[in-house]
């Protein structure tokens, strides 16, 4: 009788669906990749996967080290599931979505602008066309470097005077998004490199003043805008801490600042949510 009874109740358990549920994930094989970040719109996720795996993004192959690492971006206003495939080295593989925190935007009114900043005369807009397109194509680097795996180290002191995805509305005219934060000091101030890369433009634009591009691999790069002084060329590899250029008012500007970008690839992503170190202050 007393095993008869073991056996009913075993058979009411595992009928259970709570038993059926915890039965079940105990059975299955642990998810063998990570995804680590702030996980919200505009932000820098990176992966680490065992190595020699094959991972995706959306079915869109990504850039993996031989150790394993990886790097993606969440839209500034994605709402859908980011989805990560990686593929084995033994034949196993494991799919995972992720879906960004939303995030409320500000809205910034910025006047004192050159006015022919911000309705550019038509004799000038080829040339930011031009820029603008040399921009985009330099963002398109898919390098194997892995120079944004040790986080990034705020390039200058200063104010924080404009924070990333606010509306803008310069000179009374609504304008596009601010893709990036500024920070406010004396015209000079160094700026120095957050993390090593290889910088992929340094030109005079006429919208972006002074303008540095560097790459940190796997489609990770950052800018750096209205400088005074550009202190690197094209090219160059720099180092975490380097001397890279000094705050200036050049291009759409009101006074001296650095408007500090990053992008994966064309995804624009909020610098300040992959920073090691505290927030600027001013000097």
């Amino acid at each position: 009788m007393i095993a008869r009874r073991g056996v009913l109740a075993g058979l009411a358990l595992a009928a259970d669906p709570v038993f059926l549920r915890h039965a079940r994930a105990e059975d299955e094989p642990p998810v063998r990749f990570t995804v680590t970040g702030a996980m919200e719109q505009g932000s820098l996720a990176i992966g680490a996967a065992p190595p020699g795996s094959l991972v995706s993004l959306d079915g869109r192959p990504l850039n993996v080290t031989a150790d394993g690492r990886f790097a993606f971006g969440f839209g500034p206003s994605q709402t859908a599931a980011s989805l990560v495939t990686v593929r084995y080295p033994d034949g196993g593989g494991d799919s995972r979505s992720y879906v960004p925190t939303v995030r409320q935007y500000e809205e910034q009114r910025v006047n004192g602008l050159p006015q022919n900043t911000v309705t550019p005369p038509p004799e000038v807009r080829a040339r930011i066309e031009r820029e603008a397109e040399a921009i985009y194509l330099a963002r398109l680097y898919d390098s194997a470097g892995s120079d944004f795996l040790s986080g990034f180290d705020w390039p200058a002191p200063g104010i924080l005077s404009g924070v990333f995805g606010s509306r803008r509305i310069d000179n009374g005219v609504a304008m596009s998004p601010h893709w990036g934060v500024d920070m406010a000091a004396p015209k000079g101030t160094p700026i120095r490199a957050p993390a090593d890369g290889l910088v992929r433009i340094s030109a005079d634009h006429y919208l972006s003043g002074g303008f540095t591009l560097i790459d940190h691999g796997q489609g990770v790069s950052t800018g750096y805008l209205h400088q005074s002084a550009r202190l690197v060329k094209a090219g160059a590899r720099v180092v975490r801490g380097q001397l890279i250029g000094r705050i200036g008012a050049t291009g759409r500007a009101t006074g001296p600042h650095l408007h500090w970008a990053m992008n994966w690839f064309e995804v624009r992503l909020d610098p300040s949510l992959s920073t090691r170190t505290p927030k600027p202050e001013a000097l």
